[in-house]
C-alpha cells in the first residue's frame, strides 16, 4: 500500500512534470483575431498568420507567470526525482514527504502563475479583442496544477502513513 501510494504520487508528479513542460514552451495560451488574422500568443512569442515574434514589450505580468511557471518545473522535477530516489531506500524515508512537499509548492507555483496571467488576460486583453479564447496550453497547465496536487497528496499521505505504523519488532517467535 505504502509502495503504491508513492509510486502513485511519483506516476502523478511526472505526468505534471511533461504537461508543465509542455504548456511553458508552447505559443499557444490564447488565440485571437488580429487585423482579420488569426492570431496566438504564449509565454514567451506571439504568432500572427504563422509568424511568430518574442514579445518585445516587458511587461510585469509575462515576468510574473513565466517566473511562476519555470519554478514550478523546477519544483515539480525536484519532487519527482525525489519521488524515484525514495524507492532505493524504501519509503520510511524523509524523501517522500520532501518530495511531496515540493509538489505541492509546484502545484501552487503555477496556480499562482495562471491566476496571474488570467487576471491580465481577462480584464485587459478580453477588452481590446472582441474574438479571443484561452487556447490549449492553459487548459493543459490546469491539467497539470491537479495533477501535481494529487502527486504530493499521494506521496505526503504515504509518509504520513509510513510514520503512523508501529517498527516490527526484532524478536524472534519461538
Amino acid at each position: 500500500m505504502l509502495y503504491t501510494l508513492a509510486g502513485g504520487g511519483t506516476l502523478c508528479g511526472l505526468a505534471a512534470l511533461v504537461l508543465l513542460i509542455v504548456s511553458t514552451a508552447t505559443d499557444f495560451w490564447m488565440q485571437y483575431r488580429y487585423s482579420g488574422s488569426s492570431a496566438n500568443q504564449g509565454l514567451w512569442r506571439f504568432c500572427i498568420n504563422h509568424k511568430c515574434h518574442a514579445h518585445t514589450i516587458t511587461v510585469a505580468f509575462w515576468d510574473a507567470t513565466r517566473a511562476f511557471m519555470l519554478l514550478a518545473v523546477l519544483s515539480c522535477f525536484a519532487g519527482v526525482v525525489l519521488g524515484l530516489s525514495a524507492f532505493t531506500n524504501g519509503t520510511k524515508n524523509r524523501r517522500v514527504r520532501t518530495g511531496g512537499i515540493a509538489l505541492v509548492l509546484s502545484g501552487f507555483l503555477a496556480l499562482l502563475a495562471l491566476a496571474i496571467y488570467t487576471g491580465v488576460t481577462v480584464t485587459f486583453f478580453g477588452k481590446r479583442f472582441l474574438d479571443w479564447r484561452f487556447s490549449w496550453s492553459y487548459f493543459i497547465a490546469w491539467v497539470a496544477i491537479i495533477l501535481a496536487f494529487t502527486a504530493g497528496a499521494f506521496q505526503l499521505c504515504a509518509y504520513q502513513r509510513t510514520t503512523a505504523e508501529p517498527a516490527p519488532s526484532n524478536n524472534p517467535d519461538t
